[in-house]
């Protein structure tokens, strides 16, 4: 089953807030350790990872920074803040009641 961005929709920054609770990490892995986890049956578009991160920035869930220049261009990380620790746990905690309710309504 192929899984499309409608399936997705509004779990975005749960998503990368989850991996980079894991640790910081550039887009290009970001999105890798999504396609991995996913069992290779989703991966964000560019577009949509960058946005999503911006904003997760702009509001105070992740931070950046430039790493340092090896062979290539330089990668900017990001970070997860505590505040967006306190975000994914929300997010989940809401996903865990939404799949609950799924499940009995789907039963």
């Amino acid at each position: 089953m192929k899984i499309t961005s409608d399936m997705i929709y509004g779990y975005t920054d749960g998503i990368i807030l989850r991996i980079l609770a894991d640790g910081d990490s550039y887009g290009y892995d970001l999105n890798a350790a999504v396609l991995e986890k996913s069992g290779m049956q989703y991966e964000f578009k560019e577009a949509t990872l960058y946005t999503a991160v911006r904003r997760l920035e702009k509001q105070g869930d992740v931070t950046s920074y430039w790493g340092e220049q090896s062979a290539g261009a330089r990668r900017r990380y990001y970070s997860i803040t505590e505040q967006g620790r306190e975000h994914l746990r929300r997010i989940i905690s809401e996903w865990k009641t939404m799949k609950g309710l799924l499940d009995r309504l789907f039963d």
